[in-house]
């Protein structure tokens, strides 16, 4: 029964995370690589159309991705260190990414 509750509990729509959710990504996406590539692949392209289509299937796919291997994961590690971890992958790829960019 308390697995029942569990899923049931999932299937509840809550609004505010939704739009949360979806203000936070709105803004990070704004000027981001998929963002200017999307805007690139529009301007060669004849059928825009197919241009947005495929990258919102792939952005769709990608948050998919997200959603589902988050939730595997935070039945294995608690929420904390999930933070914790992915804040720290974060600072740690932008160092990276400050520290050697004329690397190439």
């Amino acid at each position: 029964m308390a697995e029942y509750e569990i899923h049931k509990e999932d299937q509840n729509m809550d609004f505010k995370v939704m739009l949360t959710t979806f203000g936070m990504i709105f803004l990070a996406e704004l000027g981001d690589k998929t963002q200017l590539a999307t805007l690139v692949f529009a301007v060669e392209s004849k059928s825009r159309i197919a241009v947005f289509i495929g990258s919102a299937g792939a952005l769709i796919l990608t948050s998919l991705l997200a959603v589902v291997f988050g939730s595997a994961i935070s039945r294995l590690i608690p929420t904390n260190y999930i933070k914790i971890g992915a804040g720290s992958l974060f600072v740690l790829l932008g160092l990276w990414m400050l520290i050697f960019q004329g690397a190439k």
